[in-house]
């Protein structure tokens, strides 16, 4: 993912902000006992993902889904694909794995959620509940001129919004979190409805970095830099999680993107093995017998 790419990621200050002091109000409404984690990355294609995939594979997604629990599924922000489609992606995967699909842009960036939105994200909806219990959740993610003078559209998006399907919403113009009337305006109606807020870590946009939980969700998608400061983040990142943690969060979903995305296993990777060691997990780390998993730990 090229959004927030810099040319000089050394110069970037990567402190992650400190929380919004109604994260803990949103956690503490309902502490859940467990917390459900969920990592992978935002393709299994063999093109994207180069040196992930043993010779010979045949199938990328039955591998992909062997290896990872998850899948930031934005396949379906170009297409919205038939119900036979999210048929076959269900019966390919094991049990346990999860997709977490993208709105498609006719419902967020040609339309703009306008007031003739509600057939297509039927539409879109129709095929999408065929993953049954491999349905994650479907996050909106908003073009960055998507701005509040827009937001009576928003309100009648999240209000209409069919509450048993779990939703996340990113916003990227800066005005929803940097303008403190607005931004409290979103929050109240995100949490009202039991909505996730997106949270985008990205090196160019620290200007979004809300640090702002409306429910048990964490939904963060994290756009390394391929850069050595990558890793670091990570562990902030962990120690961020772990503190959400021992707070009541209920759901972690977390989606490593790269600009060079052949890097992105190796960095979920790394992820997952501190995840694994400072949150008291047990999930997989991806290829953890290859030579480039050996070379990593």
């Amino acid at each position: 993912m090229k959004f927030g790419s810099v040319n000089n990621p050394e110069a970037i200050n990567f402190v992650l902000p400190k929380d919004h002091p109604d994260t803990l109000k949103a956690l503490q409404k309902k502490p859940s006992k467990s917390t459900h984690v969920f990592v992978g990355c935002a393709k299994w294609n063999k093109a994207d993902l180069k040196g992930f995939y043993p010779r010979g594979t045949k199938d990328e997604l039955e591998y992909y889904s062997r290896q990872f629990n998850s899948i930031e599924l934005n396949a379906t922000f170009y297409r919205i694909f038939p119900a036979e489609q999210f048929i076959k992606w269900y019966d390919k995967t094991p049990k346990g794995f999860k997709f977490f699909p993208k709105l498609n842009q006719e419902i967020s960036h040609w339309k703009r959620l306008n007031d003739d939105v509600a057939p297509v994200v039927d539409n879109y909806l129709y095929g999408v509940v065929n993953l049954k219990e491999k349905l994650g959740c479907v996050f909106l993610q908003m073009h960055n001129n998507f701005a509040p003078k827009d937001f009576d559209r928003v309100i009648n998006f999240i209000e209409g919004w069919p509450k048993e399907i779990p939703l996340a919403v990113e916003f990227r113009h800066t005005d929803w979190y940097n303008d403190e009337s607005i931004a409290e305006d979103l929050y109240q109606l995100l949490e009202e409805n039991n909505i996730s807020n997106i949270i985008v870590d990205s090196a160019g946009r620290r200007d979004i970095m809300h640090m702002r939980l409306t429910n048990s969700r964490a939904f963060v998608r994290y756009v390394g830099a391929n850069y050595a400061s990558d890793y670091t983040r990570l562990d902030d990142w962990v120690e961020r999680l772990k503190y959400w943690k021992d707070n009541g969060l209920e759901h972690i979903n977390f989606f490593v993107h790269q600009n060079i995305e052949k890097e992105s296993p190796l960095l979920s990777a790394y992820f997952i093995k501190k995840l694994n060691a400072e949150l008291g997990m047990d999930l997989k780390i991806p290829n953890d017998d290859s030579e480039g998993q050996q070379k990593l730990l």
